[in-house]
């Protein structure tokens, strides 16, 4: 155990110092994130002459908890490894005694870090904005939150590293996530919350894995009716999908990726 910690810390070191030199980048990167605030004004202007089921500071914590969220579970996988199988520069990492899976998630996780106080600054000032949407959550609504938004990112994660995985028969494995992407957007809650969808496309979208990535977190924390239970065995069911699926990919990519040289 004292071994995985050791490493853990070691990982997590090198890539955080890693980020810590982009950190001009990483303003960038948390600003092209805004997109949840772009459309907090729009929701905000229709919820005033129109019945969404929502109210306009309803709709000003969502999108705000929504920004918080997308910092945090936003993932880029797919791309690092698809140039790393094209590239051939993942030959090198498989000669390492760890699975090279462990570059990636310490790279996210050290972003994450190094990312968070923009994102904080971020939020900070939307209030300043719309002050009577400040407000203190429920301390057990955050205990809830916390675990759910790690669960959140790991399906993520999970989810676009398996369609990275087709990267060992295809180069354009990137081309895959952008059309996923499409679902992700409508489907999260990232455009719209779903409670201003129609019911019954609802109640399909909640048996997909992209809710449970924003929606789902977003509103155990800002109080917004949610069936927990079903959210977590969701979430578990299409993280186990995910994980056989990727477990099976890179064993058989493996085999392709030797078959060619490497």
């Amino acid at each position: 155990m004292k071994q995985v910690i050791k490493k853990a810390t070691a990982f997590l070191s090198v890539y955080y110092a890693y980020m810590l030199e982009y950190r001009a980048e990483l303003l960038l990167w948390a600003l092209s994130g805004t997109l949840p605030l772009i459309l907090m004004g729009v929701w905000v202007e229709a919820s005033e002459e129109g019945q969404f089921g929502l109210t306009p500071t309803d709709f000003v914590r969502y999108f705000l908890i929504v920004f918080l969220i997308r910092q945090f579970t936003v993932v880029w996988v797919i791309w690092e490894f698809e140039k790393e199988v094209v590239e051939g520069k993942l030959s090198p990492r498989l000669l390492q005694p760890i699975d090279p899976v462990w570059h990636h998630v310490a790279s996210h996780l050290s972003e994450r870090l190094a990312r968070l106080p923009f994102a904080l600054g971020l939020v900070g000032f939307c209030f300043l904005l719309y002050p009577q949407a400040a407000w203190v959550p429920n301390p057990g609504r955050v205990l809830l939150f916390l675990p759910v938004l790690a669960l959140a990112f790991a399906l993520r994660f999970l989810m676009q590293y398996t369609f990275a995985l087709f990267a060992f028969w295809t180069e354009r494995a990137s081309a895959i996530e952008q059309f996923s992407l499409l679902f992700y957007l409508f489907l999260s809650g990232l455009i719209a919350p779903l409670e201003v969808f129609p019911p019954t496309v609802r109640e399909i979208a909640l048996w997909t894995p992209f809710p449970y990535m924003i929606h789902f977190p977003a509103s155990i924390l800002i109080g917004l009716p949610v069936n927990i239970v079903r959210g977590l065995l969701v979430m578990l069911g299409w993280g186990i999908v995910f994980f056989i699926c990727n477990r099976w990919l890179w064993r058989k990519g493996l085999k392709q990726y030797s078959g060619m040289g490497a």
